[in-house]
Parts: C-alpha cells; sequence; structure tokens
C-alpha cells in the first residue's frame, strides 16, 4: 500500500486543482474545439455561372426554417398596390440584387431598368387548406437577370415544405381551400411551364417582369424597420437611383370600395391584363391596350367597340354599357373555359370579385350612341 506523508498530500491537492482549472478552461463553453458557436446564416448566393440552382434552399433567400419565408439580409419584401389573381393563391414577393447594383426609373407605368444578377422571387402559397385547416407553399418563381436579360426558374415545393426543386415542365396540384366566407373552392392549380411563363412574361419576344413598375410600388410598406413608402425604401438600401419625378401617376387597391369606380376597374385590367393586352405583347393583336396610362381613353377599355372574332350572336361589344350579360369581356372573365376564359392562364376559378367590380362599373357607363 502506498504511504502519504503531509508534504504528499500537499503537492496531491496542488496537482488535483490543477487538473481541475485546465480541464475547466479546456471545456469552456465558447471553446469551439468541445461546443463551436452557431454558425452565421449564410449570405445570399447568385452565381450567374451556375444559376438556377437545383433547390431554392441553395440561394439562401432565407434564413432559418424557409418555409417561414424569413428574408436573408439584403432580401427585401415588396408588394404592389393591386395583386394580379392566381386563384385566390396568397404570394411573397422580394427583391435582391448584389452589392452596389440598383434599378433605375424608366416611366411610371414601365418596368424598373435591373441590373445585372438583379432576382425577382414570388412564392405563391394558401392558408385554410382543407381537410385540415392548414397552410400550404405551392411554389416560388423566381426571376434573374442574366446576360442583360431574364431568365425564369420555377421552383415546386415538397410536401414536407422543407424546400423546393427546379421543375420548368409544368404540372398541377389539387387545392381545397377555405375563404373567409367559409365556401369551399377546389382548384386544379397550375404551375406553369416556362413556356408559359414566357407566354405572359414577355415584350417584343423578351421575358421581362410584370409588376415591379413605380406605379405599382408607391405606396407605404409595413417593413421591419417600419412603415414607409417602397419606392423609397428602395432608394434607401440601395436598390434603386434616387431620381424618381415629385409626381408618380400610380394605381390603386381595386379591392379598396371608398375609391373612384373607374380607377379601380382601370387598376384591375392593368394587373391582370395589360401586360398581355400591349404593344409586343402576347395579345397585341387585339383592340384592347389595358394599361393604367391607357385606359383613360375608354375606346382602349373596349367600351363600345366591336369584338375581333365572332364569340356570339349576343356578345356585340367588348363592353356594352349597362348589360354585362351581353359585353365579350364579362363573358371571359366568368368562363373557366381554357379556349375562352381571360386571362388564358394563371387561373382556373373564377375571381368573384373580380367579376362583381366589372359588373358595377359596366352597370353605371352611358349607352352607345
Amino acid at each position: 500500500m502506498f504511504q502519504f506523508n503531509s508534504m504528499s498530500k500537499k503537492n496531491t491537492v496542488v496537482i488535483v486543482i490543477l487538473l481541475l482549472t485546465t480541464l475547466m478552461i479546456c471545456c469552456r463553453p465558447d471553446d469551439p474545439a468541445v461546443e463551436p458557436e452557431d454558425p452565421q446564416d449564410p449570405q445570399v448566393s447568385v452565381d450567374l455561372d451556375k444559376v438556377p440552382y437545383a433547390q431554392l434552399s441553395d440561394y439562401h433567400f432565407f434564413v432559418d426554417d424557409i418555409r417561414n419565408q424569413q428574408p436573408n439580409s439584403g432580401v427585401l419584401p415588396y408588394k404592389p398596390i393591386s395583386a394580379l389573381f392566381s386563384d385566390y393563391a396568397s404570394k411573397k414577393r422580394f427583391v435582391w440584387m448584389p452589392e452596389g447594383k440598383k434599378a433605375s426609373y424608366n416611366g411610371d407605368g414601365k418596368v424598373l431598368e435591373f441590373p445585372e444578377g438583379a432576382v425577382l422571387i414570388k412564392t405563391f402559397y394558401y392558408d385554410h387548406v382543407q381537410p385540415d385547416n392548414t397552410s400550404r407553399l405551392i411554389e416560388t418563381r423566381v426571376m434573374i437577370r442574366k446576360d442583360n436579360k431574364w431568365i425564369f426558374a420555377e421552383y415546386v415545393w415538397n410536401e414536407d415544405q422543407t424546400d423546393a426543386h427546379l421543375d420548368m415542365a409544368g404540372s398541377y396540384t389539387d387545392i381545397n381551400w377555405q375563404k373567409e366566407s367559409g365556401e369551399l373552392i377546389p382548384i386544379h392549380y397550375r404551375i406553369p411551364s416556362e413556356t408559359e411563363c414566357f407566354t405572359c412574361h414577355k415584350s417584343n419576344e423578351q421575358p421581362i417582369p410584370i409588376g415591379p413598375k413605380p406605379q405599382n410600388l408607391n405606396n407605404p410598406y409595413p417593413f421591419e424597420e417600419g412603415t414607409k413608402n417602397q419606392l423609397q425604401r428602395w432608394i434607401e438600401v440601395g436598390y434603386l437611383e434616387d431620381n424618381l419625378p415629385q409626381n408618380i401617376v400610380s394605381t390603386i387597391d381595386y379591392y379598396d370600395a371608398t375609391q373612384p369606380l373607374d380607377l379601380r376597374i382601370r387598376s384591375y385590367v392593368d394587373i391582370n391584363c395589360a401586360h398581355c393586352h400591349q404593344e409586343g405583347s402576347h395579345c397585341d393583336y387585339r383592340p384592347l391596350r389595358l394599361a393604367f396610362s391607357e385606359t383613360g381613353n375608354p375606346d382602349n377599355l373596349g367600351v363600345c367597340v366591336p369584338p375581333d372574332e365572332n364569340i356570339g350572336s349576343q356578345l356585340k361589344y367588348i363592353i356594352l354599357p349597362q348589360r354585362p350579360e351581353r359585353s365579350v369581356m364579362y363573358y371571359r372573365l366568368m368562363s373557366t373555359d381554357e379556349n375562352v376564359r381571360m386571362p388564358l392562364l394563371g387561373r382556373s376559378v373564377v375571381h368573384e370579385e373580380g367579376v362583381a367590380l366589372l359588373e358595377e362599373w359596366i352597370n353605371t357607363l352611358e349607352p352607345c350612341n
């Protein structure tokens, strides 16, 4: 048996204390060798030589759980004053630009001139999906400014809602959605193909965005830093040149019943129809010109204007004042037939509120001469 004298005992105590101190220093919670700190969220990644990526998460547009759509640093949310109807889907929209790059103004009703590397992100989703009254992300559409033109990247969310994968072929998914009124609406939702994206998003055979125009962004938005005019916020973060005119002629929210009826219907057709019914676009051969800047002229809205094709003996005018049921535009908005409906793409059900707005407006018009 080992024998310890008093001196040995003292030395042993000192050694034990030293060992314990060393262990405490080595095992501190903040020692990276034992328990590394949580890494910071990675920065947004848009390598123009590699995009579009296979997965939405590869861009790092969002932090933490990607399904929550919490934007990463530099990813700025935005929302147009009036929104395109897409089978009642809700949407979250974001813009990102490389450091030091800015968009520039090119007219109230024209898409902003975006720099190389700019990205527009739009996620389509539904709340109150039945039978479990859940939320479901459907698709995220990404447009990237590359080689002085826009490219499309369509991402379809997986069932677990953990990520979305690149799929440009187009597909359908069924949604059983409940409106606030309690009405249940079955939706055969179309996720567009690349060709379908181009049909709506083109001008003179070049792909373009639809919504980010000064006339659609000249309104307050509740940013995390506080409510502020969207265009001003874009300027503050360095995403827009500070050269806007003092007075931008802007659209209004077509749902806002306190606004003049004619401005509401003009805002409605601007965001829902004008991207096709304008020079150089898909429906430029038709007589309608439905951009907000053009519909101050009732002829461009089709009031007392004969259609360019024979749709039926009762439909003599695109808009027949006080007779919505005999107006071509009303007929097309009421239809879900792919060969008749308007818009041609992007919806499979009737926009009841939009039809009601059109009917109310038609009933206020003076008869044709």
